[in-house]
């Protein structure tokens, strides 16, 4: 059965009426996302510190809750999901606070370039600068540059495993830990879970068909590892990571198959799935009491791969 919570919510919204998504221009979607924030999302947790950094690409730096502002902590670099179109720094601020304290990681999220007025490849490279970015600043922003994770949710769990493997390849820019929450990883939207629950669940197939459309720049670049990951030839000798998934949720399934190839790779991959939960659940904590099990069990997953001393 689906989650009380969040059936109450989706009848809440479809006696609102409200215009699907895929009927919006980017604007109007940007808008209604962030007029919902304020309802779904918890109050923002104090941290030890939060400050902005002048990298290649917007990003926002949170220490935990009583930490030493000098102590060499592992971090995390997290990627905002909003299907490559909607979602910022604020968006997810809530989140990553959450993450910070309870990890008792530094991190820093990271404000790429949106679709469809910055197209594939932009938020992957947007990506991959942030990161190495991050890691050649380390020592300046107290971060231990050997225990760094990257992770996001949705179209951002799509960014951090291309992230990882771009990474791998480089053979220079050492990765730890992936967090990968309903990650986006086959834009050819194949699966099962596309047709089951496509329909009546906040995140439509239409939705995500023209997020989609809006991110890609032609249809043939469904088929690059760097748009859709579960399609990369070669998924050995990658990080750790926890897919989290949501039982109710057109990408269960892809999220699925991702975990099940990197554990057929050889990696340690860890698969959790929240039955009764819908795509984008992890932020309202606010509505959905199962979200905030959600952020903890992520934010465990981190403090028990990344609060280790490497030899």
């Amino acid at each position: 059965m689906i989650d009380p919570a969040v059936q109450s919510l989706l009848d809440r919204i479809a006696q609102r009426g409200q215009s699907p998504t895929h009927l919006m221009t980017p604007e109007e979607a940007r808008r209604t996302s962030r007029e919902r924030r304020p309802l779904s999302q918890p109050v923002p947790p104090d941290i030890g510190l939060a400050r902005e950094l002048d990298g290649p690409v917007p990003m926002r730096l949170f220490r935990p809750l009583g930490s030493v502002v000098n102590e060499r902590l592992p971090a995390l670099v997290y990627f905002h999901g909003g299907g490559w179109m909607l979602g910022d720094l604020d968006s997810h601020d809530t989140l990553c606070r959450e993450l910070c304290n309870s990890s008792g990681c530094v991190v820093i999220a990271v404000e790429y370039r949106l679709a469809p007025e910055h197209r594939f490849p932009s938020a992957v490279d947007d990506a991959l600068a942030a990161t190495r970015w991050v890691h050649e600043a380390a020592h300046m922003l107290n971060i231990d540059a050997a225990r760094m994770a990257v992770g996001g949710d949705s179209a951002g769990g799509n960014l951090a495993a291309v992230v990882a493997i771009a990474a791998r390849d480089a053979g220079d820019l050492p990765i730890a830990y992936q967090l990968l929450i309903y990650p986006v990883t086959d834009l050819r939207a194949r699966s099962q879970s596309h047709t089951t629950n496509g329909e009546g669940y906040l995140i439509t197939s239409q939705a995500l068909r023209y997020f989609n459309d809006n991110y890609l720049s032609t249809p043939d670049q469904v088929e690059d590892w760097r748009a859709s990951p579960l399609l990369a030839a070669d998924l050995s000798h990658l990080p750790p990571a926890l897919v989290l998934t949501a039982g109710f949720d057109p990408l269960h399934d892809e999220g699925l198959a991702y975990a099940h190839r990197l554990s057929a790779a050889g990696n340690i991959a860890s698969h959790v799935c929240f039955e009764r939960q819908i795509h984008g659940f992890i932020t309202m904590g606010n509505l959905i009491p199962e979200a905030n099990t959600a952020v903890t069990l992520c934010a465990a997953e981190l403090r028990r791969a990344l609060h280790r001393r490497l030899p």
